[in-house]
């Protein structure tokens, strides 16, 4: 691309005067990149040319323009942020030091150790977003034009850049309302990530193409007809569904056991309209042409989204047996659809306010406020990967106040964004004037009423157990945290301890390892981990996350569909590869420390460190270090629930093991004189997390009294077997 073409389509909306700062930005980036080549061996101006090019195609102002111009000058080219204001203004300097700033942070950071730089580098993107979002805008486009040219790195450089851009930048162009950027980051980084899996959904898509532009085509015509008929003009277009949203419609719809051709979204319209009236009058003449489909009418118009988005989506089942997705908006709407909160600086170029504005954003002004209260790395990532970055329901207060929550949010979290002491005091909830457990996830639309206690009440503690589901959103989350903590440390500490000690006896860790947890969890004491235990500043679900993080290689490869593991998946460190086999004694899965014992024929027998056989082994030579590699495979596991006898218990269990989609390989019953039951459970999981969440759920079956995980006693020898 060249500058004339960046010139052109700028004049088509910015004033001559406008347009010469954008000329004077242009010159000054080229002469101090003069000489400078990109990895991909194009001259570096290249780079800066296109970011203004992709800004330039969603209309930003002049400033916003002139700053993508000059965003490396600043750390390429050695020009201080002096030289630029004189030149260029402040307001041109202070976005070029606001994305110089951003281009340093890394978002993406799988190991536990560089959580708390992740967590500083986001906390530092909504600071810059707050105080100019053009500066996140000029680094979307940045990145954007990067994942274009990302194939010049070298394969493990992309799969990174590729992670990062899908958990980070494409979720927040979505949630700043920016579809255009959106679906070309989700596109490109899922090419990366999954490429055969991203050559074969275009493939299929481009096979039924000429059969759906026909179809679509046809329906086209008959829609023009009645429009027509009714004195409505329309604008009709096919809607093209982008890769990635195919892939992630087909990973839903595989787990209903349906296949490609039932994704009904993949022949969608456009209809664009006049006016909000028009829309509703579309949406009648195309309900009465066709059946629409139950449970497929969502009406954005009436409840815009937090980004700003409007519109009628309705899908219908037109022409006999063939579902069509049909998205209704106004030329205005469709507009903020395509460019978001990028939309508000076309009217500020031509000095018209854009009155909807700060009410786009509010969103991030609330959840700034909300983050100063946040002081640890781990809450605020939290908080910002849930409440910003997954899709919202919209709910009311009984008085009709809107309130939008992150998807799967409860009544209890309604209560806590209501004000904090709603949510301390709260004993039930109404939706839509019926009670319902406060664990119910809302729905859009739904109106919701919190009974509270009258006088004092202290919030229960299971809200905070992550198995249970209360509470969805960190803000509710935090404030119950705070609750806790500030009550009685020796309470809480004596509380942690029966949690820790449950806990341990789930995973089949032994006592004398409470203060290695704590080191490892980064508590300076026990008596500090076993109080932020006890009010619920670290959960047990944690805790079984983090040691099975420990346990886990840095990931070498993605892969969307894996190769068929081997009996188990080990790596025996300091040899080349060699047969293993899980020990039945201890049934070690994926966060268990392991260790590894020769056997004189079957290879490599892997144990759990604290293993009675490992233990007691006399020939302490034949132990060998190993660890666990990547897989998904399932490892058996055997454990024991005690409980008082009743009809029905192994059914409530099964039950819970099955939702959890976990499979019972085998299960058996040990009656005692005392009206109690031991149940034998050997089940197939996938990590130690998973056993630990699976556990705790069957802990609070009405009944059991322990849970615990146990060795295969009948195996356990004086020393490991040959």
């Amino acid at each position: 691309m060249s500058f004339a073409e960046l010139i052109e389509k700028v004049k088509e909306y910015l004033p001559p005067k406008k347009v010469a700062l954008v000329e004077d930005a242009y010159r000054f980036a080229a002469k101090a990149h003069e000489g400078q080549v990109r990895k991909s061996g194009d001259a570096y101006i290249e780079h800066p040319l296109q970011v203004a090019m992709i800004l330039a195609e969603l209309q930003f102002d002049a400033s916003a323009l002139a700053a993508a111009l000059l965003h490396d000058v600043t750390e390429n080219c050695g020009i201080s942020s002096d030289e630029l204001k004189a030149k260029f203004g402040a307001e041109v300097a202070k976005l070029v030091d606001g994305t110089t700033k951003l281009g340093k942070l890394s978002l993406h950071a799988p190991s536990a150790a560089t959580r708390e730089s992740q967590a500083e580098s986001l906390r530092k993107m909504l600071v810059a977003m707050a105080e100019d979002l053009r500066v996140v805008f000029i680094k979307l486009a940045d990145r954007l034009h990067n994942m274009r040219t990302l194939s010049a790195l070298k394969p493990e450089m992309q799969r990174s850049i590729a992670q990062e851009t899908l958990e980070i930048y494409a979720p927040l162009a979505h949630r700043l309302g920016i579809w255009e950027l959106k679906w070309q980051l989700e596109d490109l980084s899922f090419r990366y990530l999954a490429p055969e899996r991203y050559r074969q959904i275009a493939k299929l898509v481009a096979a039924r193409r000429a059969q759906r532009e026909r179809f679509i085509t046809r329906i086209i015509k008959m829609l023009e007809g009645e429009f027509k008929r009714a004195g409505l003009r329309a604008e009709i277009s096919g809607r093209p569904k982008h890769i990635y949203s195919i892939y992630q419609k087909m990973q839903r719809y595989a787990a209903q056991d349906k296949h490609f051709d039932d994704i009904h979204d993949l022949l969608a319209l456009r209809i664009l309209v006049g006016s909000v009236a028009d829309c509703y009058n579309v949406l009648g003449i195309i309900h009465s042409l066709w059946r629409p489909l139950p449970g497929e009418f969502d009406d954005f118009i009436a409840n815009p989204k937090p980004n700003g988005y409007q519109a009628l989506h309705t899908v219908v089942v037109c022409l006999g047996t063939v579902p069509l997705e049909v998205q209704i908006r106004t030329r205005e709407m469709h507009h903020i659809a395509e460019y978001g909160i990028a939309a508000h600086w076309r009217y500020k170029e031509g000095e018209k306010d854009d009155i909807h504005f700060e009410e786009r954003i509010s969103w991030l002004r609330q959840l700034i406020e909300w983050h100063r209260e946040l002081a640890g790395a781990e809450e605020f990532l939290e908080s910002v990967k849930t409440d910003i970055f997954i899709d919202q329901v919209f709910v009311y207060t009984p008085q009709g106040e809107i309130k939008d929550l992150p998807k799967g949010s409860t009544p209890l979290d309604f209560a806590y964004r209501v004000h904090t002491e709603l949510g301390h005091r709260c004993i039930g909830a109404k939706v839509n004037g019926k009670l319902v457990p406060l664990n119910s996830q809302l729905n859009n639309g739904d109106v919701v009423e919190i009974v509270s206690a009258k006088g004092d009440k202290a919030p229960s503690r299971d809200w905070l157990n992550p198995h249970l589901g209360y509470i969805k959103t960190s803000h509710a989350r935090e404030k119950l945290r705070q609750w806790f903590g500030r009550q009685e440390r020796v309470e809480n500490i004596e509380r942690g301890r029966l949690l820790l000690e449950k806990e341990m006896r789930h995973l089949g860790i032994r006592s004398t390892e409470r203060e290695a947890l704590a080191k490892l969890l980064k508590y300076d004491s026990l008596d500090d981990f076993l109080a932020a235990i006890g009010y619920g500043g670290v959960t047990t679900h944690q805790i079984a996350v983090r040691l099975a993080a420990q346990q886990e290689p840095p990931p070498q490869k993605v892969e969307t569909t894996p190769p068929k593991p081997p009996e188990t998946t080990i790596r025996v460190l300091g040899t080349g590869n060699l047969v293993t086999h899980l020990a039945r004694c201890c049934h070690p899965v994926p966060g268990d420390k392991i260790i590894g014992y020769v056997t004189r024929s079957r290879g490599v027998t892997i144990h759990r460190n604290d293993c009675y056989n490992v233990i007691h082994e006399d020939e302490k030579e034949r132990l060998i270090a190993v660890e666990w590699g990547q897989s998904d495979a399932l490892y058996p596991v055997s454990i024991q629930v005690d409980a008082w006898d009743r009809v029905g218990l192994i059914r409530d269990i099964s039950t819970i093991v099955a939702e959890e989609g976990v499979n019972i390989a085998d299960v058996s019953t040990v009656h005692h004189d005392d009206h109690t039951v031991a149940v034998y459970f050997t089940l197939q999981t996938k990590d130690l997390a998973q056993l630990s969440r699976l556990m705790g759920k069957i802990d609070g079956i009405r009944g059991v009294i322990s849970v615990s995980r146990v060795g295969d006693e009948a195996t356990i020898k004086t020393k490991p077997s040959n």
